[in-house]
């Protein structure tokens, strides 16, 4: 059975795997039905969206394809993000709230369960961004709060002015982008690895119990493509065929177990649309994956420990 994680200031929980919707835009209504009941299937009831995925018709296609109604909308968790427009970042009152509207609009839904702020926006005033947010959960149309991309100091500034806490952080993590902790292994050390680029926000989230969601956890790069049989990635991909042959996985359940292995707590939101492998990496869920080898999976991705 799928795991469930709590998001502490949201007191509610979800499926450990959330499913990212941002190519669902491509399929048909019916493979997008099959996709979905798969995910509900396996125990997926946590759904990503984002204003700008499919440039909106994301969202219109899998509202249509769950045939969305109360008793539907009630088994869903809906996430959806703003602050992303062509050419430039927003987080302006205005946009915000009509962004929603549209988010509504076209998933045929009364409220939001997470709006999430899609990257930072160095010109955003906290105080507009906390009035929009009161208006929103005031109304109804949205439950709960977080960010995408931000690093400790940009959750303080905008968490000073809001009355909820923020839940989740939405952050590129997989075994090829492992920013994040290599600055955490590598303290004190004159290397690369050492460089701290995003201010400690794992142990931030960890500290303020802020959720960190990890997208593209196939990825390497930005959207350069799956490091899973890539021949880019030789050692890698060995370590992780023989990890999948010792726990009797799937290498993209290894990739999500790796992901799952770690104290924070951390939600993979994948993002394929293939009904089978949602099947297969779900198998990740099961994975008890031992110390000795996370550390060999993040060895055979190129990292060296001091």
């Amino acid at each position: 059975m799928m795991k469930r994680i709590r998001f502490v200031h949201g007191e509610f929980t979800g499926s450990e795997i959330a499913l990212g919707c941002m190519r669902m835009s491509r399929l048909s209504v019916s493979d997008a039905a099959k996709l979905i009941g798969t995910c509900l299937d396996e125990g997926i009831d946590f759904f990503d969206h984002a204003d700008i995925y499919g440039g909106g018709k994301s969202e219109e296609v899998f509202a249509e394809a769950v045939g969305m109604k109360p008793s539907i909308r009630e088994k869903l968790i809906l996430q959806s993000k703003c602050g992303i427009r062509s050419g430039y970042f927003d987080f302006s009152r205005e946009h915000i709230l009509s962004a929603v509207d549209g988010i509504l609009a076209r998933l045929r839904t009364e409220y939001l369960d997470v709006l999430l702020l899609h990257r930072p926006d160095t010109l955003m005033e906290p105080q507009e961004v906390a009035e929009a947010f009161s208006q929103l959960r005031q109304s109804g149309k949205v439950r709960h709060f977080g960010v995408s991309n931000q690093n400790p100091g940009q959750m303080e500034l905008l968490g000073r002015f809001l009355d909820v806490k923020l839940i989740a952080n939405q952050l590129q993590f997989s075994l090829t982008n492992t920013g994040m902790i290599d600055s955490g292994l590598n303290v004190n050390m004159e290397n690369d690895a050492g460089l701290n680029r995003d201010g400690g926000v794992l142990e931030y989230c960890r500290l303020k119990d802020i959720t960190i969601q990890a997208w593209s956890p196939f990825q390497h790069g930005f959207f350069e493509g799956t490091f899973l049989g890539n021949p880019k990635f030789p050692e890698l991909n060995a370590a992780i065929d023989a990890m999948a042959e010792k726990y009797g996985v799937t290498n993209t359940a290894i990739a999500i177990a790796w992901i799952l292995r770690h104290p924070a707590r951390i939600q993979p939101v994948v993002g394929t649309t293939n009904p089978q492998r949602i099947t297969a990496l779900c198998r990740a869920s099961d994975v008890e994956m031992t110390r000795e080898d996370w550390y060999a999976l993040y060895r055979a991705a190129g990292n060296k420990l001091p």
